[in-house]
């Protein structure tokens, strides 16, 4: 239980991202057919030499096309760029789609790739003929990301045509080596769509969202499976558990059949649920969007009063004192629970919801703190989800009164229960501490000391399991069952775990919930150089004085800086939207960046740069400036990273991870939150491949 309960309380540290609102008055058709137009980067070429054809459409706002660089089983239709094989040319490797976004769409399942304003495709032909003759079919698709209805696919070909020039070997090349992207000639369009009616109405299996969460569908599930274990937890603590009996003979009792037991059991079940959902309703209505949710997570304010809730929790759970709700208020819904039927039942859930609160409390507070973090649907299904863990137990034994006779007598257990999670409280409470000293740099939780705290914490918990600690609620331990010897040793082995921390091992197994290294003040073996590992003897890099890169890496903080180094050194710019108190950056930074293959490219082929959203250092007034988005002043380092993220890349949560040249070109990405290594590199390698192309 412990585990499970550790395990919940971590899901709460979490990115928030903006949902796209629906307007009724969206057309659910394209105002106009798309077009391709091809460009070449070379306007002479000679036969034999290579030149790089670039396919560009631009696309209706609001609407997206699905790219080519996904699973083409998944679902979508994924598009299609075939060139027809003739002898007067030669294809050179695949063709590279620039500037597409990857997202988990929950209709489908898996990850997708889609086009936003413009689609870029790029391949590099080989001229073998001095008149080539190259046709190009594209098969592709576009749907609106507001109503979710996407067009019937479109099936174009082109002809590549005064675009270029082959000369002879005797001429001399007049402009050869140059891109010209502004002279973009329309291609003759020698097809026509596949589909002759626009305004043909899609099937409801096209209906999809472009917008999706950048957490995976996996997340979502983990957070309800831990919510709902977190109910059955609730189950065995003191104000909860002694009421399964009492609840159960009065099903038994009240009802004459079995089938009108079950009826009325079930109703009960669901009314819990449905009382914890909409709590979850209430508190979902505090999302304020991204702006806010990135306050809510890392302002000094809302997490030392999340600091203090924990503590205050944690002393009712360790039993200083008890947390009640006014008997005014219990004994008024109590007394409607003698009501007849269905509105009776529900007043007996409401009334165990409220004598409950004391010790279900804690852990409904814990949850709610995700609901107030800009998201909507995961604060109500996960509260549902701890609802349904806390119901179920009842609906079942109020069915099946004879499996009451398995259950654990009541008994000194139970305030265990609360005590140790009253440990955890206290242990995540100093989450949220340490995130305001590492976003506001007060240098009072270094990481040693946050170690210190946690490994006390886990050794007081092993002695208080073993008997050796004793609390004003707790009855005598006569002796040890093995369970509670198997939780103990569990946290001591924690303990021991945490303790090479003290000395600057990484501890991966906990990277997000830790500080980060730089604020460690002796790690063994470090060298003792003054000089910071991510400084070059040629650029004062700004803002390094107080932000720093993981593994010694190379790179900067400032946005134009980045530009400005990406030109200097030709190399492509690595954008890694990150936070302090960014727990999927850490483990990031620890379980892929730490790789030999990813750390060397990202030390050795990128321009990396860091953009703290959540930095709240105040730049100079100079450099302020007001966002077109919203209207308000950006001041901070954090506030105008988090303003070019959304403005750019619509979106708010991080770690996200894009790669662009020096003219802000999307090269590769975004992608996110990903611990397959194999998968970041190709991501890494897309881009370096797509910036040597042009």
């Amino acid at each position: 239980m412990m585990r499970y309960f550790f395990l919940l309380v971590a899901t709460l540290y979490f990115s928030y991202s903006n949902h796209a609102q629906l307007h009724t008055n969206q057309p659910s058709v394209l105002k106009e057919t798309p077009k391709w137009t091809i460009a070449t980067d070379k306007k002479e070429v000679k036969v034999g030499d290579e030149l790089t054809l670039t396919l560009t459409s631009i696309i209706e706002k609001d609407w997206y096309m699905y790219s080519n660089d996904f699973d083409p089983n998944l679902g979508p239709i994924v598009a299609e760029i075939n060139f027809k094989k003739d002898a007067s040319y030669e294809l050179i490797g695949k063709t590279i789609p620039i500037g597409s976004k990857k997202h988990f769409e929950e209709v489908w399942n898996g990850t997708v790739s889609v086009f936003t304003g413009k689609a870029i495709f790029k391949q590099k032909v080989k001229i073998l003929s001095d008149k080539p003759n190259i046709k190009v079919s594209l098969y592709f698709q576009e749907c609106s990301e507001i109503t979710g209805v996407c067009m019937p696919p479109f099936d174009q070909e082109y002809e590549v045509k005064d675009v270029f020039k082959v000369i002879h070997s005797d001429e001399t090349p007049g402009n050869q080596n140059t891109q010209n992207d502004s002279a973009i000639t329309d291609a003759s369009q020698t097809g026509s769509d596949s589909s002759s009616s626009l305004n043909a109405a899609t099937d409801s299996t096209e209906q999809l969202t472009a917008k999706a969460d950048t957490q995976p569908k996996e997340s979502l599930f983990t957070f309800l499976f831990l919510a709902f274990i977190a109910g059955l937890v609730a189950v065995a603590t003191p104000c909860v558990f002694p009421m399964l009996p009492m609840t159960a003979g009065f099903f038994s009792k009240k009802s004459e059949t079995k089938s009108q037991a079950a009826v009325r059991a079930t109703t009960f079940g669901l009314s819990i649920i449905g009382i914890y959902a909409s709590l979850g309703l209430v508190f979902a209505f505090f999302g304020l969007g991204p702006d806010f949710g990135n306050w809510l997570s890392t302002h000094w304010l809302p997490n030392i009063l999340f600091f203090i809730i924990f503590m205050v929790f944690a002393a009712s759970f360790l039993g200083l004192f008890e947390i009640t709700l006014p008997h005014q208020l219990v004994n008024k819904v109590d007394a409607k629970s003698s009501m007849g039927n269905f509105a009776g039942l529900f007043f007996m859930a409401f009334t165990l919801v409220l004598v409950s609160f004391s010790c279900t409390g804690p852990i409904v507070g814990s949850l709610l703190i995700e609901a107030v973090g800009g998201k909507f649907m995961k604060p109500l299904l996960g509260m549902a989800a701890f609802g349904f863990g806390l119901a179920l137990p009842f609906t079942l034994f109020a069915i099946f009164p004879s499996f009451l006779s398995s259950l654990p007598k009541s008994g000194g257990w139970l305030n265990s229960v609360k005590v140790v999670l009253g440990f955890i409280e206290i242990a995540f409470a100093f989450k949220f501490l340490s995130t305001a000293d590492v976003v506001y740099h007060w240098g009072i939780l270094d990481r040693e000391i946050y170690l210190s705290i946690w490994i006390v914490l886990a050794f007081l918990l092993g002695m208080y399991l073993l008997g050796k600690i004793k609390f004003s609620h707790d009855s005598d331990l006569p002796y040890v069952s093995v369970p509670r010897f198997a939780l103990a040793l569990l946290s001591f082995c924690f303990g021991v775990y945490m303790i090479p921390g003290l000395f600057g091992a990484p501890l991966k197994g906990l990277s997000g919930l830790l500080p980060p290294m730089q604020t460690q003040d002796f790690v063994l073996g470090a060298s003792t150089a003054t000089t910071p590992a991510h400084t070059t003897p040629n650029t004062q890099i700004k803002h390094a004085d107080f932000l720093h890169l993981p593994h010694g890496l190379t790179g900067y903080f400032d946005y134009k800086q980045a530009l400005e180094e990406s030109r200097k050194q030709n190399k492509p710019i690595f954008i890694d939207f990150t936070g302090h108190a960014c727990v999927n950056c850490r483990k990031m930074e620890e379980y892929v960046w730490a790789k030999p293959e990813v750390l060397k490219r990202l030390q050795n082929d990128f321009i990396v740069v860091s953009l703290y959203a959540d930095e709240r250092k105040e730049l100079p007034e100079s450099e302020w400036y007001t966002s077109p988005r919203d209207g308000k002043i950006k001041k901070t380092i954090g506030e105008q990273n988090q303003d070019l993220q959304i403005s750019k890349y619509n979106f708010s949560a991080q770690p996200q991870y894009v790669v662009i040249d020096a003219d802000e070109n999307q090269l590769s990405g975004p992608t996110f939150f990903d611990t397959n290594e194999q998968r970041f590199i190709e991501f890494l390698d897309k881009g370096k491949n797509a910036f040597h192309l042009n």
